[in-house]
């Protein structure tokens, strides 16, 4: 089974993608220079947007998550682990993280990708306020 979810954000001049352990993207429009693991802002879909569908197979150990990160001509798959301690109840904001630590944010654990080693060529253009696409595909592993 897989289902998958399309978010749209855009980058903002504070971008800098310097987080060691995770990314984020908000639906909040500003952001603070303090803010380095958030790449995308103004999306239109916190957790808590996201299908009953999508959120009951992400809530699971055996769910694998694959981010498709897509701004200009520049793409980037991330693949991360779900949980069944995943809420996905926040309002504004999705999380991806390195390690296994989950909260209402957290969409994906145990990601290949955190905000520091995202391709700078995507950072670039999310600095520069580029619109980006991000599209999550959900399956499980049977």
């Amino acid at each position: 089974m897989e289902i998958s979810e399309v978010i749209r954000c855009r980058g903002h001049v504070n971008i800098r993608g310097l987080h060691r352990t995770t990314f984020e993207i908000t639906r909040e429009d500003e952001l603070s220079p303090k803010g380095d693991c958030i790449i995308g802002v103004c999306s239109d879909k916190g957790a808590a947007d996201l299908s009953d569908d999508f959120c009951s197979l992400l809530a699971d150990d055996a769910a694998i998550l694959t981010t498709r990160l897509q701004a200009g001509d520049i793409t980037c798959d991330i693949l991360s682990h779900g949980s069944r301690e995943m809420t996905l109840d926040h309002l504004t904001d999705l999380v991806w993280r390195r390690s296994n630590f989950v909260c209402g944010r957290t969409i994906g654990t145990r990601s290949d990708y955190v905000a520091r080693t995202l391709p700078r060529e995507l950072i670039g253009l999310l600095s520069a306020g580029t619109e980006m696409t991000v599209t999550l595909t959900a399956c499980r592993k049977e």
